[in-house]
């Protein structure tokens, strides 16, 4: 029987990697300004393909990747292209918000 103190710790620190793993997960949307583990963010150029068929993992395939990067699932890593077109798509729709409210507020000066 363990003690239940290492039970506390040993409970402590699953806890602490599954948070880990979720802000990991939160952090692929758009382009990351830092990994969750506190290291900067750095474009990289894949040398070979992860997976053969794989098409977004052919040699030369950019990447936003953490610069502790490991493959352990508590770093992050991001095809290039996808993080782009999420900023994109973020970034149209904050323009389409800010029209929205410029529209508004131009009925309302010109309303008697």
């Amino acid at each position: 029987m363990t003690h239940p103190y290492e039970e506390d710790r040993d409970m402590k620190a699953l806890k602490r990697h599954n948070d880990m793993l979720g802000f990991v997960a939160d952090a692929e949307y758009g382009i990351s300004a830092s990994c969750p583990c506190g290291g900067r963010i750095i474009n990289k150029v894949s040398p070979e393909p992860k997976y053969p068929t794989d098409f977004d993992t052919f040699p030369g395939i950019k990447y936003f990747t953490c610069v502790k990067y490991e493959n352990d699932g508590l770093h992050f890593r991001q095809p290039w292209v996808f993080g782009v077109q999420q900023e994109v798509d973020k970034l149209i729709k904050r323009v389409e918000e800010m029209a929205a409210e410029i529209a508004e507020l131009k009925d309302k000066l010109t309303r008697p």
